[in-house]
């Protein structure tokens, strides 16, 4: 998939967009079933969105991305019954994993929506705050992702953002991304095209921001830790959780799924503890109005 496609809509960004929804769609049940170690794992970065979004009570505040809707419930819980959080994702699997967690949470100011961030629709300036985690990176077209956030922010809102950091500072991704492009199960990544680390780059995150239109900017780094009781339970959790990665494990030969795991015992040994791993990660976090 050739970057100068995805940047402008062409064919190829169509074909990303028809199979990113597909993964998704797969990866739904997966992220219901771990979503409390997700929520364990990601309680820095969530903690940090929340505190630079700074809602208010009786504000509205929108989730792109939501997943399984941690992150904006913790803002629900400060708008409060005046206020209101539009829970969206692209994936309507997704979003029914939400309104189910929102549900045994016993929320009632919550909006589900099924939503694709590259096209809002909801009007100009009419939400207070916008909250990302881990999602623009994996979008298409980021820029109009952003420049449609800007353009549904009310004047002095703001946009809490997350992704994630340089691959040499998050191993619980980028090893085993590396072996399966070393074995041949994936493509070398092409830049500028979308996935984990598209907007590892302070750089590029803070120009695509600019770009949007934010003129104040500010990033930070946010360490979080993966844990793992053993090899199998991190291949579990890929097939089941990590998107593209889990779709490519999950079609290996049960041979070349054993191979894989042998060298990732290898390549996790510096993060071997109690039994099982603990792999770091670093997000890359922004606010931004």
């Amino acid at each position: 998939m050739a970057a100068a496609s995805v940047e402008r809509g062409g064919t190829e960004s169509g074909e990303y967009r028809r199979i990113s929804y597909e993964i998704w769609e797969a990866m739904a049940p997966g992220w219901e079933r771990w979503r409390a170690q997700l929520e364990e794992a990601l309680a820095p970065v969530r903690e940090w969105l929340i505190n630079e979004l700074a809602p208010r009570p009786g504000d509205t505040v929108l989730e792109l991305g939501a997943g399984a809707g941690d992150t904006g419930f913790e803002a629900a819980a400060l708008v409060g019954e005046r206020g209101r959080l539009i829970s969206t994702d692209f994936s309507p699997e997704m979003v029914e994993v939400a309104r189910r967690r929102g549900g045994g949470l016993g929320l009632e100011n919550v909006d589900y929506r099924v939503l694709d961030a590259e096209r809002i629709e909801l009007d100009a300036d009419s939400v207070d705050g916008v909250v990302c985690q881990s999602g623009y990176m994996l979008m298409a077209d980021p820029a109009a992702a952003l420049s449609e956030t800007r353009r549904v922010l009310r004047p002095g809102g703001r946009l809490a953002l997350s992704v994630w950091g340089a691959p040499e500072r998050n191993p619980w991704a980028s090893i085993g991304g590396r072996i399966l492009v070393e074995r041949g199960h994936l493509p070398p990544p092409e830049p500028g095209t979308p996935g984990v680390f598209s907007m590892a780059s302070e750089e590029r995150t803070r120009a695509l921001l600019q770009g949007a239109g934010f003129t104040a900017v500010r990033t930070e780094e946010v360490p979080v830790r993966f844990t793992f009781v053993d090899l199998d339970a991190y291949v579990r959790w890929v097939m089941e959780v990590a998107g593209p990665f889990a779709m490519v494990v999950r079609g290996l030969r049960e041979d070349e799924r054993e191979a894989l795991k042998a060298e990732l015992g290898a390549a996790f040994a510096p993060f071997a503890a109690d039994g099982g791993y603990e792999l770091p990660g670093v997000a890359l976090t922004a606010v931004a109005s």
